[in-house]
């Protein structure tokens, strides 16, 4: 057995990579991050972070910060030539987040940054991913350090590099997909404070469509597509132009702080892992930015990765819960990548017949409970779920509760729910159980709670539908055994 330089090497040190390299440092891993660039982003490119990833901060321990710099916004409106066609108020009653946090990247990246460096790391800037070789029990990796090459060892790879991927390159994996024809233009620019500062507009338009995130009461980011570039980035005048023609009538741009052209895909991986190397965020998927999902479904690649990789560090974890990674989380990546193409395609629509109906139908629908309760579902990722996963029996939830929040709940552990009033036999059988597999499942009763088994992710792997807590228990003990040692 080769002695490993460490745990888990993590190449990019965007939101997805240093959100794990805090993750592997919560967890007591080894671990490295590498940046090819000399240091972090200046700019603030993603900017909306959604209940169920606030959710996951909150696990992590690393909510608080991110409370404290967010713009709350609480509805989402749609606007059509200036006429307003549907207000949506977004307050899930699920969750503790009930709205979405505006942060700009480059901010949520410090975040991220200072935390790890609080946790004693650091990202090794200037060192870019050249080449990796697998092995049966690690993988051999050159990087390329201020222009020198080093060689070092890692258990796995984790590539985080967006994109243009050179871990996704080196494994051949296909990016499936194609490139939207339109241009996307980005801008974040001072406006006045006509525009409710916890609201969110989105502008369909057959010249395009247009979407307008509050960063504060006057500042704001405009996304929108166009026909033909203007210069080297968007002028102020473009954006005024571009917000006249398809915003909300009393919204003015007053000055431009940051602005870029750029071509958007919408493109997946068939798959996220070969043998010890995996990828995740924009490495393994690109969208539509319309919707705000891709830094949100990236970090929850993170998330759902990085307890199966502590798992089988610890010799607990099999080659099924590797493998699971790729066959939960793409569903999840096709059906966001569906979404925001519906919503790219839907608002920027030239047909009149398809305009019409949008917008004599939407006023209608929105107003309906079971339309808001969808499109917040949605919005929010609090929808997702694991059904289907070879690791999961049942619908495969989300299960947030207090006893998870602030980054000492689970960690790498299953939790085992069953009810207070089990009889003598279901409780001696549940503490069996737990014992049998050690540190890794935690036993818990609570009221009227069929036996559950949680996963360290905060999903239900597990729930009872009868009341017989010993059938169930094996059922749980059954689902353990097939993903642990």
């Amino acid at each position: 057995m080769v002695a490993v330089d460490t745990d888990v090497l993590i190449v990019g040190a965007g939101p997805v990579g240093l959100f794990l390299a805090n993750e592997c440092a919560r967890r007591g891993l080894r671990w490295r991050i590498v940046e090819a660039r000399s240091a972090q982003s200046v700019h603030s490119k993603a900017l909306a972070i959604f209940p169920r990833t606030l959710e996951i901060f909150d696990m992590a321990g690393l909510a608080g910060p991110f409370l404290e710099a967010a713009n709350r916004v609480t509805s989402v409106a749609i606007f059509s030539r200036g006429r307003p066609l549907a207000r949506i108020r977004f307050a899930p009653s699920e969750s503790p987040y009930r709205f979405i946090a505006m942060v700009p990247q480059d901010v949520t990246e410090r975040l991220l940054v200072e935390q790890l460096v609080r946790r004693g790391g650091a990202v090794e800037y200037d060192t870019a991913f050249v080449s990796a070789t697998q092995h049966d029990s690690y993988v051999s990796v050159t990087l390329d350090q201020k222009g020198q090459r080093r060689e070092m060892t890692a258990a796995f790879v984790v590539g985080c590099d967006g994109a243009h991927s050179a871990v996704r390159h080196l494994l051949n994996l296909p990016f499936e997909g194609a490139v939207y024809d339109a241009l996307f233009l980005l801008a974040d620019v001072e406006t006045n404070d006509a525009l409710p500062a916890d609201q969110l507009q989105l502008c369909p338009s057959a010249s395009g469509p247009a979407a307008i995130f509050p960063m504060s009461a006057t500042r704001r980011r405009i996304v929108a597509t166009i026909k033909n570039a203007e210069g080297d980035a968007p002028s102020l005048a473009l954006v005024q132009q571009i917000l006249g023609q398809r915003g909300p009538g009393a919204i003015e741009a007053r000055a431009l702080y940051w602005s870029s052209y750029f071509r958007i895909h919408h493109r997946q991986v068939a798959q996220m892992r070969v043998g010890r190397v995996f990828v995740a965020g924009d490495a393994a998927h690109i969208h539509s930015p319309f919707g705000g999902q891709g830094m949100n479904t990236g970090l929850q690649d993170a998330w759902n990765l990085v307890w199966k990789l502590d798992l089988v560090l610890r010799g607990r974890g099999n080659e099924r819960l590797l493998e699971s990674y790729t066959a939960e989380r793409r569903p999840v990546i096709k059906r966001v990548i569906a979404i925001t193409d519906f919503l790219t395609k839907a608002m920027g629509t030239p047909s009149r017949v398809v305009q019409a109906v949008r917008n004599t139908v939407l006023p209608i629908v929105s107003r309906l409970p079971p339309f808001q309760h969808a499109f917040v579902q949605t919005l929010s990722e609090l929808g997702i779920a694991y059904r289907g996963s070879p690791i999961v029996k049942g619908a495969g939830k989300r299960y947030f509760d207090d006893s998870l929040r602030g980054g000492t709940g689970l960690r790498g552990r299953f939790l085992l729910v069953f009810d207070d009033d089990a009889d003598a036999s279901t409780r001696e059988a549940a503490k069996r159980l737990a014992g049998s597999f050690g540190d890794i499942v935690e036993l818990r009763s609570a009221r009227r709670q069929p036996v559950t088994l949680v996963r360290p992710d905060g999903y239900i792997a597990y729930s009872a539908r009868s009341r017989d807590g010993l059938a169930a228990l094996r059922s749980a003990q059954a689902l353990l055994e097939h993903q642990t040692h």
